[in-house]
Formats: structure tokens, C-alpha cells, sequence
């Protein structure tokens, strides 16, 4: 069988030739060229494997497999709201003897630059401070459907409600904090720019991944089994009888029964239904695996400093003498 790695098989005066599959090229589907690169480190001798270049997405050779689209599932934009126009479609790429000119290879035969081209420039910095930035604006409407929730079902008032909504509304301050720090305590790196402080950075993208499935639990707490009281459809209200029924009976002293349902609804697209599954897995491995996101902050901790607190903490004292030993010299 082929191994199916990706790698650099032929080139010639007009460029390199590429085989093999790559993972996972999100919303390739809609893209006009597609970046082959390696974020992850490569041991020295794959230097076959240490190619970055770009590719058209309509190159002889290339094929996009891609998973079943959620949004198929998705009758109207009511009952499925984030479903019906924020699915992303996610797609292994397959290259069979893909022609690449030279002047699309930006990176060749060298497994250690294939990987510092994102490290050791701002590139793998800005774009992860973007998906910090993306995951708090989905940490505003999470803490928004948290309170909506509650104020439908009329639990905003209760003691333990409000001390949940308290605690989810400190996680969204605590992003927030981390994303203004960045900005607040940017780096002069490279020389002559400014970049995001990278530590910080690291720290907000491993608290994201590591905190999601927390934060999408508390909602779920508080939805209770409201968002199974809802009919299959709102197509319910094209009918007079059922209409009636359903705005008689799914109404509450707080909300009318169309909003009721238009919020449970959105609130399942958030914690139960298949695009909500999608996104638990996307959030805890987009940027990697746990152990790849926390050698981030590996990196870029100051170990010397932290060192340097404990070595200057016990340079103070030392090994006491012996009791009874100065009485003793006196």
C-alpha cells in the first residue's frame, strides 16, 4: 500500500510534483486555492513530507473528500438557525501527482523551516488571536442565550440560577481579559513590528479548548427540558388549528409561543443538535491536540525568570546551625 502522506515525488525546471492526502481543509468546498503546510513538527528525515506551497482548487489531480454537509438536515433557518447557514464543510484533501510551478513552493527539503515559518514569524500568533477573538464573540452568545433562557422560563430570579448566570458571565470576562491583554501588552517581535503578546495568546487558545465543553454545559443546565417541549416544526403555524393550539398551550406569562420556540430552537443548535456535536469537536481540536496546544505555552514560557523566583527566594537562607551551637561559643 502507499503511504499516504503527503509528499514531494518529482520536480522538474517548472516545479515539483506532489502525492498524497492532508488534513482537514475547512470550508475548501468555497475556496479558490487551498495552503499545504505543516503546523506540526516533522522529524528531520522527512524531508519529502516538508513541502508548503499552494495549490488551485481546480488543479488535475486533486480531489476534496468531504463529509456529508450538516445543513442538508436543515428544514428552515427557524428550526435550525446556526445549522441552516454556518455549517463548515470539512475536507481531506487528495493529491494525485499534482504539477505545482515554483513560484507557488514557498517552503522545500527542510523540516525544520516547514514549521518555523508559523512559529517563528507572527503568522501562527495573528491567526490564533483571531480564533480567540472568534471564540469570545461565541462566548457573548452563549452567555446571552444563558440569560434569555432563564428570563423565558422565569428561573432568572432564583438564587442558584442567578449564581450560575454569575459564573458564566465571569467565563466571557475572563476571555475578555485575556483577548485585551493581548493587544494591551503586544510584542515588539519581529524587529521594527508589534505582535500579540504570544504567551497570552497560547494561554487564552489552551482555556478556550480546554473550557468549551464547561461553558456549553452550563446552557445545557439551564435549558433543562425546555428545548424538548418544542413541535418538530414551526411549520405548525401554517396550519389554523394547530396554530391555535400551539399558541395557546406552548405560550408562558413571559414569552409568546413562536418566540419561546425561536429560542429553544437556537439554544439546541447550541447544545444537542448534530451541528452543536460538530462544533463540541471542533472547539477541543482545531488547533491540535491538548498536548500540541500546551507546548505552545511550553515554548513560550520564560522558564529562566520562574526559575530565577525560586533560586532568589532561597538564596535568603541557609543551612542553620546546630542548636545549642552559638550558646556554646559564647
Amino acid at each position: 500500500l502507499p503511504i499516504p502522506t503527503l509528499m514531494v515525488v518529482d520536480q522538474d525546471d517548472a516545479g515539483i510534483t506532489i502525492s498524497g492526502m492532508k488534513m482537514l481543509a475547512t470550508s475548501a468546498a468555497f475556496c479558490n486555492d487551498i495552503w499545504i503546510g505543516n503546523l506540526l513538527p516533522l522529524a528531520p528525515d522527512q524531508v519529502k513530507q516538508a513541502v508548503t506551497c499552494a495549490i488551485p482548487c481546480n488543479v488535475r489531480g486533486l480531489t476534496m473528500w468531504m463529509r456529508q454537509p450538516i445543513s442538508l438536515n436543515a428544514e428552515n433557518q427557524f428550526d435550525s438557525p446556526l445549522t441552516w447557514n454556518m455549517d463548515e464543510t470539512d475536507v481531506l484533501v487528495m493529491c494525485d501527482n499534482v504539477k505545482v510551478p515554483w513560484e507557488k513552493v514557498f517552503v522545500m527539503d527542510d523540516a525544520i523551516l516547514a514549521r518555523e515559518i508559523y512559529i517563528k514569524t507572527p503568522g501562527h500568533c495573528y491567526g490564533n488571536h483571531q480564533a480567540n477573538v472568534r471564540f469570545w464573540s461565541k462566548m457573548e452568545l452563549i452567555t446571552g442565550l444563558c440569560s434569555k433562557v432563564t428570563k423565558a422560563t422565569g428561573a432568572d430570579q432564583v438564587p442558584a440560577v442567578r449564581e450560575t448566570l454569575g459564573r458564566i458571565a465571569a467565563l466571557e470576562s475572563t476571555l475578555s481579559g485575556m483577548v485585551h491583554g493581548q493587544i494591551e501588552a503586544a510584542e515588539s517581535w519581529p524587529e521594527g513590528y508589534m505582535t500579540c503578546n504570544r504567551r497570552m495568546m497560547y494561554a487564552a487558545l489552551n482555556w478556550c479548548t480546554e473550557n468549551h465543553s464547561a461553558i456549553v454545559d452550563l446552557l445545557r443546565e439551564l435549558c433543562g427540558g425546555g428545548v424538548f417541549q418544542m413541535p418538530a416544526s414551526i411549520t405548525v403555524m401554517h396550519d389554523k388549528k394547530l396554530r391555535e393550539d400551539f399558541e395557546a398551550y406552548f405560550q408562558t406569562p413571559q414569552m409568546e409561543a413562536p418566540d419561546r420556540m425561536k429560542l429553544f430552537k437556537l439554544a439546541w443548535d447550541v447544545v444537542g443538535s448534530e451541528f452543536a456535536g460538530r462544533q463540541q469537536q471542533y472547539e477541543k481540536f482545531y488547533a491540535g491536540a491538548s498536548f500540541i496546544i500546551r507546548n505552545h505555552s511550553f515554548r513560550e514560557a520564560p522558564w529562566e525568570h520562574f526559575d530565577g523566583v525560586v533560586d532568589n527566594l532561597m538564596s535568603g537562607y541557609d543551612i542553620p546551625e546546630p542548636k545549642g551551637a552559638r550558646v556554646a561559643a559564647e
